[in-house]
């Protein structure tokens, strides 16, 4: 139940109506219209005269025509309320914007619609599965609740209320740039300044940042992993880009496979999107040497370094990179958790003050108080201390996953992992991904199917990835064979 307004409730200036009149059909269109909602109480008889400029018998007289039609209903000693059982206009004319008359025809002026998530994109009930290998979604159960609570109130102190609550127009929290220098991208190796770092809304948003930063006439030829990440690709492909697939192999990109005359390359070196290989050392310099001979730039998506299993990682392309030729995305989406929204740009200056401004028309800044949090995280010691004990788990659970794949003769497609959350798995030749994970999801068992992540519509069709971010650690051979037997049925 809400409490309805006296601002929310307007009087029409039709003269030729009495004010009685005009209120109860402003109050009658308010709920026909769905606006006020069966069981919010209206404003009291004195509040409302004392709002419109009018008397109160007159505001009383349209409750009472309320009432008796049947719109609202009084309750002794607690006001006016909507009737449970007041018309609507979905009642009354089915789904809202079935209006009579000629409509804007909006499919002529918007043209296509984008492709947004994708095919692979995880359903929204999939907390009902049992067995959930999906990627994306975080350990919740696992995550330092406490530790996180306590940096918000540190961000909501009254030393920094002031700085979060004013518009910081294109600025962002210096202290989480600090520690994105210091305790994130350093660990990757790259050695940079606050002034070459952009918080973003997300990786997503980064990339689209990118993307505006280098094509703004919406023209050029880029080419990025195949099997690849699908919203990259759509995001390009909207932008009117010319988007070229490179096979990728256990070593990741196929480097000699670029073609010439392309202006950047999109890459996930640290763990390749989907299939999780991890970009051989060789393959990184291949890749840094054809960037300077053909003048493109790369755009390194480094989304979850943090899941490395081995140690030492390798070195981010960024890193390696004299040229000032890579672009870097971070994220905290997948270290935290994705509801947080929060990545960030490393790259040159003059590209990192190109981006900021294009994101000031979109968005301005993140908002103040995630970056705070966000910081007070970072410097506190959690962050590290979470990815941390991340890690264990999920080297743990790759363990389990693999051994269960092995009792039932499965391979997955990398025989080592370096990292990551997701299992590269194919199945016989004559598989079907889209028929076994649809059967699977009968079973209580979500899979992705390996085919949404291609380019082309003839994309192979006996690959699945697993994810195992989400799925105890217990379930997981129960869960592999139920896999097992769709496959093999």
């Amino acid at each position: 139940m809400a409490v309805i307004s006296e601002h929310h409730i307007f009087l029409s200036d039709d003269a030729n109506v009495g004010l009685q009149t005009r209120l109860k059909d402003s109050i009658t269109q308010a709920i026909w219209d769905g606006r006020f909602a069966s069981g919010d109480r209206l404003p009291a008889t004195r509040a409302l005269a004392r709002h419109l400029g009018i008397s109160r018998i007159t505001v009383s007289l349209a409750y009472d025509s309320l009432l008796a039609t049947g719109y609202i209903v009084s309750v002794a000693r607690s006001g006016y309320f909507v009737a449970p059982d007041a018309p609507t206009r979905i009642e009354a004319v089915g789904m809202a914007g079935e209006a009579t008359g000629e409509q804007v025809d909006w499919d002529a002026r918007l043209g296509p619609k984008p492709a947004a998530l994708g095919a692979q994109a995880n359903p929204a009930d999939w907390r009902r599965y049992k067995y959930p290998f999906i990627f994306g979604e975080p350990d919740v159960t696992r995550f330092p609740v406490d530790d996180w609570r306590d940096c918000v109130r540190r961000a909501l102190g009254k030393r920094h209320f002031e700085q979060i609550a004013l518009d910081a127009q294109d600025r962002d929290d210096p202290f989480l740039l600090e520690q994105i220098v210091r305790r994130s991208v350093s660990g990757r190796g790259v050695a940079t300044s606050t002034g070459e770092v952009l918080v973003t809304a997300g990786a997503q948003n980064a990339l689209w940042l990118m993307v505006q930063v280098l094509f703004p006439q919406r023209r050029g030829v880029v080419a990025m992993e195949d099997p690849g990440y699908p919203e990259l690709r759509n995001l390009l492909r909207h932008q009117g880009l010319t988007v070229l697939p490179v096979q990728v192999d256990r070593e990741g990109l196929k480097v000699s496979r670029i073609p010439k005359g392309v202006d950047a390359v999109f890459v996930t070196p640290s763990h390749q999107a989907p299939t999780g290989a991890t970009m051989s050392m060789a393959r990184r310099n291949a890749l840094l040497e054809r960037a300077e001979e053909d003048d493109f730039i790369v755009i390194e998506d480094d989304y979850d370094y943090e899941m490395a299993y081995t140690s030492p990682a390798l070195p981010a392309l960024k890193s390696l990179d004299h040229r000032g030729r890579v672009i870097y995305v971070g994220s905290f989406s997948k270290s935290i958790f994705p509801g947080l929204r929060l990545g960030y740009l490393n790259g040159p200056a003059r590209v990192i003050e190109q981006a900021r401004a294009i994101r000031t028309l979109s968005e301005r800044h993140p908002p103040g108080l995630t970056q705070k949090t966000v910081a007070y995280f970072l410097s506190e010691g959690h962050y590290n201390s979470h990815s941390r004990r991340m890690r264990m788990r999920m080297a743990r659970r790759n363990e389990v996953l693999r051994e269960a794949l092995a009792e039932h003769g499965l391979t997955p497609a990398l025989k080592r992992a370096t990292g990551g959350t997701t299992l590269w798995l194919r199945g016989p030749d004559d598989m079907v991904d889209t028929e076994v994970a649809a059967a699977l999801r009968e079973k209580s068992v979500l899979v992705e199917a390996g085919s949404t992540f291609y380019a082309s519509d003839n994309a192979p069709k006996n690959r699945l990835r697993l994810g195992f971010a989400t799925i105890e650690t217990a379930l997981i051979p129960d869960g592999v064979a139920l896999i097992a037997e769709a496959i093999k049925g």
